[in-house]
């Protein structure tokens, strides 16, 4: 059984990744100061796990990795999203369905939840392993094509799928938070979160602080266009402008 710290190192080397998209061992070592040898280890395993590919010397992103792996997401700012959670779990409005999306910060919410004779749908594994485990919760799990580094379905299918719901509310968090707007990684989740939302009655955006200091290209919707945006702090000045419904 792997130790926390050796958990913790794959997760670097990963973060690295996706940084620049492709590592050599020798530069992985230096950075983490560890052997060489630790950082072949460390590459087997990711490897086997389906997260890299090795190149000569090295590692690399497979080609489809659009999104940051959920074995890294999960954990990643694990207390600031905590922090965001207990925001958003304040000020949850009457819901009988809820459309929770496939973000890491969502999952930690929906894990502390009251689902009770609630009806919940969802496109992540994660999110259907953890609330299956729970009583007299309908789940609905949507179907698509699963991607090896996200866990969750996404094509068009997955997105045509939402047009027969009508939700109370929407569960969201996003890859960045700029220009006063969400914003995604890939645009299969943008158009999945996206359709999800035009058919959720009640929006709550779930981010921690460092969202705001993130990037990503595809445009989900205006921070406006949300019924709240719950943070784990105090939005930086320029977005905190009194439209909108930030609480933290």
């Amino acid at each position: 059984m792997k130790t926390t710290l050796e958990f913790g190192r794959l997760q670097e080397i990963l973060n690295i990744l996706s940084e620049n998209r492709s590592c050599t061992v020798s530069s992985l070592a230096q950075r983490l100061y560890v052997s060489e040898a630790t950082i072949r280890r460390d590459l087997a395993e990711l490897k086997k796990m389906g997260l890299i590919e090795r190149s000569h010397g090295g590692a690399v992103l497979p080609e489809n990795a659009d999104e940051i792996s959920m074995f890294v997401r999960i954990n990643k700012n694990a207390r600031e999203k905590e922090r965001a959670a207990s925001v958003a779990l304040k000020i949850l409005p009457d819901f009988k369905t809820v459309f929770i999306d496939s973000s890491s910060t969502a999952l930690a919410l929906a894990a502390r939840m009251d689902l009770s004779f609630k009806t919940v749908v969802t496109n992540n594994l994660q999110t259907a392993m953890q609330l299956s485990k729970k009583p007299n919760v309908t789940l609905i799990l949507l179907g698509g094509s699963v991607q090896f580094n996200t866990n969750s379905a996404t094509g068009s299918w997955t997105t045509r799928q939402l047009e027969d719901f009508s939700f109370d509310l929407m569960l969201s968090s996003c890859a960045a938070v700029k220009e006063k707007a969400a914003f995604e990684r890939s645009l299969d989740q943008k158009e999945i979160k996206r359709a999800a939302f035009l058919r959720s009655a009640k929006k709550i955006l779930v981010v921690d602080h460092t969202k705001f200091s993130a990037n990503a290209s595809y445009r989900l919707a205006g921070l406006e266009e949300f019924d709240c945006v719950a943070t784990d702090a105090p939005p930086p000045a320029e977005f905190d402008d009194g439209k909108i419904p930030f609480v933290y």
